[in-house]
Parts: structure tokens; sequence; C-alpha cells
């Protein structure tokens, strides 16, 4: 993390140095949008500073600043910016606005404190700007600056990083969902063993206040923000409910809310977890959901189904934490990347929750990142047979740069390596039984495989070969298996077919034995 008041003294001194160029500009009329050049000096040298540092590859400070700066275009497409030798010059429909000398090619403090001269002079020179929101501004800084780099490197304001931090972290709240009816909430479900199931909230309950304060006619963002609050926090709402003689008054104490990313479903011994995501909770969640079914059916449990199409991914570690769920050990996953703590070599170490029963992974063309993370574990680790089409390939990973303005930039910064050493990125995961184009018939797709399984070893064995970073090469490997979305029942058809005939399950998981060398 860079030492703010170091480089915040150089911005102020280049300040002064330049105020004989801002002379012309003229202090925003009342009602306009407050720009600090302080503060904005502070959120772009953070962002400039966490790139140049932690991106996967090397930039360059100065290109990737001028490409922010140029990017006050999409606020106003009269503005321009350009260079001119050694210095910055900032155009507005044909007249110059202000020409600044450029600083040194790696000065992130000397280009943050420009990028916030320019935006000023823009400001008084551009109506448009002068009306935006400095969030505006800072979203157009940065997704200039990001433009260039690769396309999961993301900039979010302070209102979506909130909301991403929500979905990544969980909130304090009372763990209920609704819909907006005649201008009020309707709870749609009440989640289990959180304070509105244990306070008696139900289903189809109108909540009307909010700690004495109407809802009617507030948008869903204003009534979600007075529900939440801080965890072990007093929160009074005011319900209607359908035969109730009047309105009832429920207080509870909000608790630290997860979004269910985690759905089960059982029938005939085979527990089906279905995971939409991973967050904070996700491997937790897992691991109670298995515990209880091994707990009520006993022996009764024959196999475990995970479902991960359509899964995007999310928390690293949280994918690493699934996979152990059902390793003992050997390698999870490994990343590469140029920051030191980006390098990474994840280790199986615990206690497999499945009890060496079948497992079954039905992948698709969006099961990505995360997602993918798992099904290469536990393919490569021979524990799982991995059924669908090749997953989406996205294999890398992202950390997140908090900012000052409490933005946050999704920045790349390594690669995924499967166990068996072969990169995820661009080539994803590929399925010992591929499902693509079929609509129907679960024995049918799987006696056709075994028919042709030398294929399928061909297939998985030119998959895990770690030279392959040609984009041609890669793409065409993936149309051995063409990636599909999958929303049907025929992957969760073979899978229960797989676990009804152990032998045929100990065939399919044989597929995979080219990567032998990578699980022992």
């Amino acid at each position: 993390m860079i030492v703010y008041r170091k480089w915040l003294a150089v911005a102020c001194g280049l300040a002064l140095s330049l105020a004989a160029a801002c002379a012309p500009m003229r202090e925003s009329k009342p009602g306009a949008t407050a720009f600090s050049k302080i503060r904005a000096t502070e959120v772009f040298a953070a962002g400039l500073s966490g790139i140049a540092e932690k991106y996967i590859d090397a930039v360059a400070i100065d290109d990737i600043s001028f490409e922010g700066i140029r990017g006050l275009g999409a606020l106003d497409p009269d503005l321009t910016v350009t260079r001119e030798g050694g210095e910055v010059l900032l155009v507005s429909a044909g007249r110059e606005v202000m020409r600044l000398k450029a600083p040194g090619a790696d000065d992130v403090a000397g280009w943050a404190n420009l990028t916030a001269d320019i935006s000023l002079a823009a400001r008084q020179a551009s109506p448009e700007l002068k009306s935006a929101d400095i969030e505006a501004v800072y979203e157009a800084f940065f997704d200039g600056v990001l433009s260039n780099l690769d396309i999961f490197s993301r900039y979010a304001g302070a209102e979506e990083a909130k909301k991403n931090r929500a979905k990544r972290d969980g909130f304090g709240g009372i763990g209920i969902r609704y819909r907006i009816k005649d201008g009020v909430p309707v709870v749609s479900d009440v989640l289990p063993k959180n304070p509105a199931a244990e306070a008696g909230i139900m289903k189809n309950d109108r909540i009307t206040h909010v700690d004495g304060k109407p809802l009617k006619g507030l948008s869903r963002k204003a009534i979600s923000n007075m529900i939440r609050g801080p965890t072990h926090t007093l929160v009074n709402l005011k319900v209607e409910r359908k035969g109730a003689s009047g309105p009832l008054t429920i207080t509870m104490e909000r608790a630290h809310i997860f979004l269910a990313t985690v759905l089960e479903t059982e029938k005939d011994g085979i527990l089906i977890l279905r995971l939409k995501s991973f967050n904070q909770d996700t491997a937790r969640s897992i691991a109670k959901k298995l515990e209880n079914a091994r707990a009520r059916l006993g022996d009764g449990l024959r196999g475990l189904v995970l479902d991960v199409r359509g899964n995007p991914g999310g928390l690293l570690k949280q994918s690493v934490k699934v996979a152990d769920l059902l390793l003992t050990q050997g390698k999870i996953v490994s990343t590469q990347g140029r920051h030191a703590e980006s390098i990474h070599n994840y280790e199986a170490g615990g206690h497999d929750l499945a009890f060496g029963l079948p497992v079954l992974v039905l992948v698709d063309g969006k099961s990505a990142s995360a997602a993918e993370i798992v099904a290469a574990a536990l393919q490569d680790r021979d524990r799982a047979v991995v059924i669908g089409t090749s997953s989406f390939g996205k294999g890398s990973v992202q950390t997140v740069i908090r900012l000052p303005n409490n933005g946050e930039i999704t920045l790349t910064w390594s690669k995924l390596v499967a166990p068996s050493g072969y990169l995820l990125h661009g080539l994803g995961v590929r399925p010992a039984i591929c499902t693509s184009g079929l609509k129907a018939g679960a024995e049918e797709a799987i006696r056709a495989v075994m028919a042709n399984r030398s294929k399928t070893e061909e297939a998985l064995t030119a998959w895990r070969k770690p030279e392959i970073r040609d984009e041609d090469a890669r793409n065409k490997l993936r149309q051995s298996c063409p990636s599909q979305r999958r929303r049907k029942d025929l992957e969760t058809e073979i899978a229960r077919r797989l676990i009804d005939d152990q032998a045929l399950y100990a065939r399919a998981l044989n597929l995979s034995a080219p990567t032998h060398e990578a699980r022992h």
C-alpha cells in the first residue's frame, strides 16, 4: 500500500507551481457538484499505484494515466486530450484549455496530480463535466486506465462497490427477500435461522414502516438501506399480515447475513448441491449440508452431485475450501503472478466429507473461475467425474483494491494452474462425459462416450499439456467438447446413472487417467 502523506505533499507542491496555469479557472457555481483536488488526487494515486504494483503484467504509468485522462471524453465528446512532446494538452471544442508538462514515466504522484488538474479545468470548460458527479469522473478515468488491460479488470463506484462487498462478505440485515407491490415491500422469502425467521416474520407480510418511518413510495435501494444496518443493532418493523386483527410491531437484532449460494435437493440417497456462486459462506454451507445429509441418511447416502452450471465464480479461497472438503491430500490449484503475494500453491489437507462416495461435478459454458477450480481439482485428483460441456475458461484471479472514495478496482493479478499443470485461462475444464449438443438420453450419452473412450482420453491428454499457450490451439481443443449453456436435466440424469452403477462410475472416473502423474 502506498504511503499517502509522501505523495500528497508532492501533489500539493505541484499544485502551487501550476497556479499560473490554473488562474483563468473560476470557482464552481453554487449548486455544482463539489470537487476537491486533494481528495481526487488521493483517489487517482491510490488506483494508479495499486495497478502499477499488482497487475499481472508490468504497466507504464504514463500510458495508462494518459488513457484515463482521455476517458473524460466519455462525459463530453468535445473534450480531447493529446500529448505533444513532453506536454499534455486539454482541448474543448477546438479551443486549448490547458497545457501541462508531463510527469516522469513512472511518477504516480505526478500523474495523479496532473489528472486532478485537468479534471478541474475540464469541469470549468465543460457544462457536462461541471454538472457530473465526481463519481462519474472517477468512473470515466478508471475505465480509461483499465481499457487496455484485460476484460476482467474493472472499476466500481462507491455504491456498486458496496453491493459487491455485501455479496462477497455479507451485510448486517434480518434475512428476508422482498418484492415491491403497491408501493411497499412484500416479503417473498424468509431465510431460515436468521433474525426475521426467529422473530416470526412470514412470507407475504407487508412491511409498512421501519423504525417508525413509512416505506410507501420509496425506492428499493432506500428500503434496503433502512432495513440493513450494523450487526447487533435493533430494527423495528411495522407489518400488515393477512388475517391479523391489526398491524404487528416486530423488533429484532440485525445479524451478519450471507446471500445463500448453495441450494440442496436429495432423492434416493443422492445429494445434489447447486452452487450459484462462491461467497464467504459457501464452503461452510456445503460442509453443513453434507454433515446433515450424512446424519439424516447414514449409509443411505449414495453419492454427491455438485452442480456448478451457470456459476460465474467468486472467492478463490472459498473454491479451495470447497475442493478441500472432498480431498485429503495433494495440490488443489496454483496461482502465478508478478506480485509476490499473488504466487500460491494450495494443497489439500482436509477430510473427505463424502467419505469416498461417488462425486459428480456438472459444468457448462457459464461455469467460470472458482467453479472451474473445483471441477479441475476434483477431476485431476481422481475424485470426481466431470459431466457437461467445456467450461468458460476464466483462469485468472482478481484482487480488489479499495480506494479512498470507497470505490474499488477489481484487478487481474495472477493465473490459475490446474493440478496436472495446464493453464485454465482460455481453455477451461474438459468434461470426461461431454454433453454438447445433446438433448436427452443419459444411457445413450454414456454409451457413446464409453464406445469412443480412446477419443476422450486423447482429448484429455492433449488438454493437459502445459505449453498450450496459442489461442488457436486452445480453441481447437475446446471444439472437442464445445462450450454451451446447459439448463436441462440430462447432466443430472447421467450423474444418477453413474451413481446407480458403481462399475460404470469407476470406468467413467478412469477416463481422466492421463492425469495420473498429477495425482500421484
